[in-house]
């Protein structure tokens, strides 16, 4: 091991050790790799990375100074793609790099895998492109789902609806988009705020196994329900 190897430092060094995908240990190397961090306590310093600090046994979490790091924004990693696109010279458009961006959620390395994956595929970078390959529902067709449910529109709205259920969607990856375009879509504020609170419920419920047609059905009628003109007394 590292940790027991003896080399000659000058005073005040330290040797480094990081771990990457800490998180993944299991509960009984955690507990083994605790107890190397005690023994070697003086001599060497344990760097983990992990994306759920919460899956760190707390002996360990007790033991380190706990950095967290933020999702990088949308600028930051367009900045980051130009410049490897450019390099490689990689054809695309800026819808392109947008749906990559949509994708990446703002994880760095979801963003050049999928940059990858559409070059490899297809050999050009493009909305329709990407969301092949990264097998999600596109935003434009989520996007008109959301205005024809501003308008009270819940016939269209189904319709685009069911599409994506037949395409294969799951209720999961549905409601995820919705939310996601409904973060950024240009409506009044307290229309917003009432589709996300509408779109909160759903997932809560998805998430419990409640993950039919139907309650997808359901959100848009609530969602129509928002806008529609009150009936006539």
């Amino acid at each position: 091991m590292f940790a027991q190897q003896k080399v000659t430092l000058p005073k005040g060094r330290h040797k480094i050790i990081i771990l990457d995908e800490a998180d993944s240990m299991t509960d009984g190397a955690q507990q083994a790799l605790r107890r190397t961090m005690e023994i070697y306590s003086k001599t060497t310093r344990f760097a983990l990375a992990c994306n759920a600090s919460d899956k760190i046994i707390e002996p360990i979490q007790s033991r380190c100074a706990v950095l967290r790091y933020t999702k990088l924004t949308d600028a930051q990693i367009l900045a980051r793609l130009l410049k490897i696109v450019e390099k490689e010279d990689v054809p695309y458009t800026d819808d392109g790099l947008e749906a990559i961006i949509f994708t990446a959620q703002g994880d760095m390395r979801q963003a050049l895998n999928n940059l990858q994956s559409t070059y490899s595929g297809f050999g050009f970078i493009n909305s329709e492109n990407v969301f092949k390959v990264c097998d999600e529902p596109h935003p434009l067709l989520v996007k008109e789902m959301i205005q024809h449910c501003i308008n009270a529109n819940i016939d269209e709205a189904y319709k685009i609806l069911a599409h994506l259920w037949r395409l294969g969607y799951s209720p999961e990856d549905v409601i995820g988009n919705i939310f996601r375009v409904c973060k950024t879509f240009q409506m009044p504020e307290y229309l917003k705020l009432e589709f996300i609170k509408e779109i909160g419920y759903t997932h809560m419920k998805i998430a419990e196994g409640v993950n039919s047609l139907l309650q997808m059905a359901g959100l848009l009628a609530r969602l129509c329900q928002k806008t529609a003109a009150p009936a006539a007394s």
